[in-house]
């Protein structure tokens, strides 16, 4: 096919390559002004509906695509937000980018996606590319608490919502869930189910989320009389199955496993199921085992796992919502400080009592 031939019938008709098209040859089209199809395009209410449609004709026919770049430069930013989540690979922060989409196709936005990995030079470089794209807006989960990065943004005239995350702060937006409560959750389940000694499997402290996890952790151990040496903390380098898995041989090496296994997130949690299965553990017979979020493994695991239940879509929906609202109307908007409440799901993995099915490998 020559390049004559190739695209929609007006383009060959017209001459017109695929790829060239611009605002003058959809006004000769449309029988309009160059300046009517920018209205249409940017002021769509200022044009009579008769005329819009016949200019939306013509741009459908002749397969133009607008020059994003032009107008990011002319507006001063564009209508993409950026999200940046601790790790793409945690179906966690899946299900929360899911909300986020939702609401931001709704709006007319796009949404540029990326992952700290739990880093914090990653996360500042990251943020220096939100930076350089323009983007109309942050959603942050972000690494530590000192919100040196956040404040860059916003520096910049950026506004940003922090996502699974509170901040003291009054000038500034976040939707978070209360992990201490979580935590408290989760531990006093394992006691309910008479542990005594526990291993608390855990990402690295400077993760908000692990360290309000452990405070949880350690609140329950109080309201049951019992005092911190009854919790063994074993610290990880991430938050995924490979790590919870090195977890479970480092407890199993040690020849004396606890009653119960608390992880931070139900990656860690699947890890070291995976690990005390193969060795010939039962669990919850011999070691009972709770996670953190409640991804959709969690149910299907060998032995279902118990797990402390987040609402990710809603963090998603709810974080996006603040924010564009912000970018908005920035003078009018006022900044919430959303904390949800997380939910405990029994499954077989912590029930002493007619747990049934131990598991096999997984």
């Amino acid at each position: 096919m020559t390049q004559s031939e190739r695209g929609t019938p007006a383009e060959r008709d017209r001459g017109h390559s695929v790829g060239t098209v611009g605002i003058k040859q959809v006004a000769e089209h449309a029988g309009v002004s160059p300046g009517t199809v920018s209205n249409v395009l940017n002021r769509p209410e200022r044009v009579a509906a008769a005329t819009r449609a016949r200019v939306e004709r013509s741009i459908r026919e002749l397969g133009f695509v607008r020059n994003g770049s032009a107008s990011t430069l002319r507006a001063g930013h564009s209508s993409t937000v950026g999200l940046m989540v601790l790790d793409l690979a945690n179906p966690f922060f899946t299900d929360v980018a899911r909300g986020v989409e939702d609401v931001a196709s709704e709006r007319g936005y796009a949404v540029l996606l990326s992952s700290s990995a739990e880093s914090g030079e990653r996360e500042q470089h990251n943020i220096r590319v939100f930076a350089e794209q323009r983007v109309r807006g942050v959603l942050l989960t972000p690494v530590g608490d000192d919100g040196k990065n956040a404040d860059r943004l916003r520096e910049r005239g950026v506004p940003v919502v922090l996502l699974d995350h509170p901040t003291p702060r009054a000038n500034q937006c976040s939707v978070a869930v209360d992990d201490v409560a979580g935590g408290e959750l989760a531990v006093g389940q394992l006691l309910a189910e008479g542990a005594r000694t526990l291993t608390f499997v855990t990402g690295p402290a400077a993760l908000r989320q692990c360290a309000d996890r452990r405070k949880g952790a350690l609140r329950a151990l109080r309201a049951a009389d019992l005092g911190r040496e009854a919790m063994r903390e074993l610290t990880v380098p991430a938050m995924n199955a490979r790590a919870g898995q090195e977890a479970a041989r480092r407890l199993l090496a040690d020849g004396s496993l606890p009653d119960a296994i608390f992880c931070a997130n139900d990656l860690l949690a699947l890890g070291v199921m995976r690990v005390l299965l193969q060795a010939g553990v039962k669990v919850p017979t011999d070691v009972a085992l709770i996670g953190y979020d409640d991804i959709e493994f969690s149910a299907a695991a060998a032995v279902p796992l118990s797990s402390v239940r987040q609402p990710t879509y809603q963090l998603g929906r709810i974080a996006t919502e603040l924010l564009l609202e912000e970018c908005d109307d920035p003078d009018g908007h006022a900044h919430q400080q959303v904390m949800f409440q997380p939910e405990l799901v029994v499954r077989d993995s912590s029930r002493r009592e007619g747990a049934g099915a131990q598991g096999g490998p997984l």
